[in-house]
């Protein structure tokens, strides 16, 4: 199983409407199989995440965060990751809105650790 305690990603693409940018920062831990994080950045002013660690290393998660213009919104997470050379990790997700504006909508990101 990959740990994700103290690592630290970056948002490298983004496909959808979402909020985060490669501004963006995401700081995780991880306790057994539970995973916890927080975000913030760009256009999210602050955001947090909790969900569980598969034993493939894949990331199922829900979050939410406020934007730098005051809207609070909410979604589900899928990840897949990918071992980079030198062992980073580079994390392959599909998301979807649950709240907020554009509630419903989906969209893909990738994020690499830094």
């Amino acid at each position: 199983m990959i740990h994700y305690g103290d690592r630290l990603f970056r948002a490298v693409s983004s496909k959808g409407d979402g909020d985060v940018g490669s501004d963006t920062l995401f700081r995780y831990e991880q306790r057994d199989d539970v995973l916890m994080g927080t975000y913030s950045g760009g256009e999210v002013d602050y955001g947090s995440l909790v969900g569980k660690v598969h034993t493939d290393g894949s990331l199922t998660f829900l979050y939410h965060h406020v934007t730098k213009s005051g809207l609070l919104r909410s979604g589900r997470c899928e990840s897949k990751p990918e071992v980079l050379t030198g062992g980073k990790i580079r994390l392959h997700e599909t998301w979807q809105w649950t709240s907020g504006l554009g509630s419903g909508g989906r969209g893909t990101s990738v994020i690499e650790e830094v």
